[in-house]
Parts: C-alpha cells; structure tokens; sequence
C-alpha cells in the first residue's frame, strides 16, 4: 500500500508540474496579419462525410487569407460527399474535388488519400485538414502567421474540441490532458529527441520541402497514428516542430456519442503504446492508479488523507488542461468515470488486435508500432 501511495504521489507531481508549464508556455492561434503571402494547398480527405463537408468547404473559402487553392478528395464515398463539396464551391476556380483511387496494399485509406492530395498541390504549404475540422475566418493567416514567426518546418494545432454528449465530454479532452499533462513543450519545440514529437492530423500544416524531406505520407503509408509518425520524423531529420492551441480559431467536433467516441478511440490507443498490450494493460493500470485509487483509499482511516491529497492534484491536472483548451472544467470531477471509459475502449482496442485490427468507416485498419513507422518501415 505504502508503495503504490509513493508511486501514484511522484506521477501525479510530475505531471502537474509538467501541466502548469505547459499551460503557462503553450502557444496559442490569434487573429493577425501575414507578412508574406505564400501559397497554400489546403487538401482535405473525405470519406462518407456528407454531413459536414458543405460546411467545411463553404468556411475555408471564406478565409481572410485568399491566397490558397483547396483540394477535396472524395475517397471511395457511399455518400454525396463528393457532389456537396462541389456544390458548396459554387464555382469558386480554388476548389477542386477529385476522385481517390482504389487503395493498394499496405496503406490506411487516409494515408493514402493525402499522398495523392499532396501529388495535386501546387502550394508552397502543404495543410492537411480533416472534413470535419472548423475553421473561422481568421484562422488560416493566424496559422500562416504562426509558421511564419516561428520559422516552423511543421505547425500543427490542436484544434478547440466541440463535445456535446456525455461519452464525448468525458473522453475527447482527455487528448488535451495528455498534451498538456504529458508532454513537456520545451522538450517538443527545443530538443532533437523524437520521443517528445506529437501532432495532430485534424490541422498539419508543412513547408513542401519539409514534407518531401520526411518523405510525405509514404513514409508512414500504414500507420494509424499517421499524425504522430510524421511528426517524429520531421524530428529525426532535424526538421523545426511546434505546436499550437487552436484558441476558438480552428475547432472540430471529432466524434458523435459513445460509438463514435469508442470506435475512434480504439482505432488508435493500441498504436499509441507501440502496438504492445502489455503497454496497454500496464499504461491502464497506471491511470486506474493515480486517478481511481485514491478514492478508493477515502474509505480506509488510515489512508483518508492519502486519498484526499492525490485526488486534488488529479482533478486539478484533469480542470487545467480543460480550462487550456475552451472545455468544461467541471467535467474533471468525473476523472474516474472518464478512465472508465479509457479502459472500455482499451478492451475494445486489444479484442480488435486478436481478431483481425481496427474497424473503421468499413475498413479494416493495418496493425504496426510507432517505433517502425517513427523509423520509416
């Protein structure tokens, strides 16, 4: 007992100190000017997302920031994604929505689907975005300002998460509080060790040559954490990473109600513990811990105040980086709840492992590590 109160004290130390740093330190979208006027490819794969791509398109044409061409991959779509991304171009000579291909062997569909947006840009930025990503009018030059200030090969941003439902309020800003809680920004933005590299799909925006120098989305043709992968890379070769807020500039509501929230979570977590579910049921056993434990140790006198002490610094970790990231601080008095859940998805995530690999939008999702994709095999 005396162990585990020792271990969970020292983790939930680190990770608040690392928490109220990166609070402090994290950079943040805000609506100004560019100097320059380079030319940005703006390219988006869609698939099945005729729910929200009108929407995406008709706001990204919108920008304050005019100097752009945007590119909509319609991949393999059931739906009329296709023919509403046109529709809301209405005619607009930047908008151009092409056809994906079939998928060849060994690539996820996204992956492969950005590779050949990449081969149709002509922009000196290269910016992949999702189809359900928010872009507010400002958002594209606040972006283009941070690149440009920052002298950044990649500006990737976490964008402001819309969450509605339950399941999605108490999963979704858990991918903030391991950004903020986890991740020491100095240690991203100013050392050369790839451990440290993250980024997020939903918003990636590349010089060209940064991004023909990791070798583009070939390089990780089958990772599920295409987004992570490349960021590593762009560290290995020397390449200058930073990381942003999307501040209320660049939103996205990633998932809609458990199902969702599940299915994306599980399509991933595996991966993010190097395709191991020992990591998994260890790096599970380890939140169970530091944020469900010590309620547990309320009910016993002699560890009450243990109890009480941890359970301060985990909700406070937990309220910080929502606070950080525009989400409902309160929610963070439901922590054990949230890592409930984390641990559903994870069961999720290892039968998938045992049966075939990750389910998602009809497809059957490659299994492999972040070490040989982070290495380029």
């Amino acid at each position: 007992m005396t162990l585990l109160l020792i271990v969970a004290a020292v983790a939930l130390s680190i990770i608040a100190l690392v928490a109220v740093l990166n609070a402090l330190m994290f950079p943040r979208l805000k609506a100004q000017p560019v100097r320059g006027t380079p030319r940005v490819s703006i390219l988006i794969p869609a698939r099945n997302e005729a729910a929200v791509i009108g929407d995406t398109v008709r706001a990204l044409l919108k920008q304050t920031y005019a100097h752009f061409e945007l590119i909509v991959l319609d991949d393999a779509s059931s739906d009329a994604t296709g023919a509403l991304a046109r529709a809301a171009g209405a005619d607009d000579p930047r908008l151009k929505v092409i056809s994906g291909v079939p998928l060849p062997p060994g690539w996820t569909g996204k992956n492969h689907a950005c590779h050949v947006l990449a081969q149709h840009a002509t922009g000196e930025i290269l910016l992949f975005t999702d189809a359900d990503t928010r872009w507010q009018p400002a958002a594209l030059a606040a972006l283009l300002a941070l690149l440009e200030s920052s002298q950044a090969d990649l500006v990737t941003v976490w964008p402001t998460q819309h969450t509605e439902t339950a399941a999605e309020r108490l999963v979704v800003p858990l991918m903030m509080l391991a950004i903020i809680g986890y991740l020491p920004l100095v240690m991203t933005h100013y050392t050369p060790f790839a451990i440290f590299a993250a980024a997020n799909g939903q918003c990636m925006a590349w010089r060209r040559a940064a991004y023909a120098r990791v070798g583009g989305h070939a390089s990780v043709a089958a990772s599920v954490l295409d987004d992570v992968h490349l960021a590593r890379l762009a560290k290995q070769r020397g390449l200058r990473l930073r990381m942003a807020d999307g501040a209320g500039l660049i939103g996205c509501r990633m998932y809609t109600g458990w199902p969702g929230v599940r299915d994306g979570f599980a399509k991933n977590i595996l991966a993010g513990y190097g395709n191991s579910v020992l990591a998994l049921l260890a790096g599970t056993l380890f939140h169970w811990l530091i944020f469900w434990l010590p309620w547990l140790w309320l009910l016993l006198p002699e560890t009450r105040l243990w109890g009480l002490l941890l359970i301060l610094p985990g909700i406070g970790v937990r309220a910080l980086s929502a606070a950080v990231s525009r989400q409902r601080v309160l929610d963070a008095l439901f922590m054990p709840l949230s890592v409930f859940l984390m641990t559903l998805i994870a069961a999720r995530a290892i039968r998938w492992h045992y049966t075939g690999g990750p389910r998602w939008k009809g497809r059957t999702l490659p299994q492999n590590s972040i070490h040989g994709a982070a290495h380029g095999s």
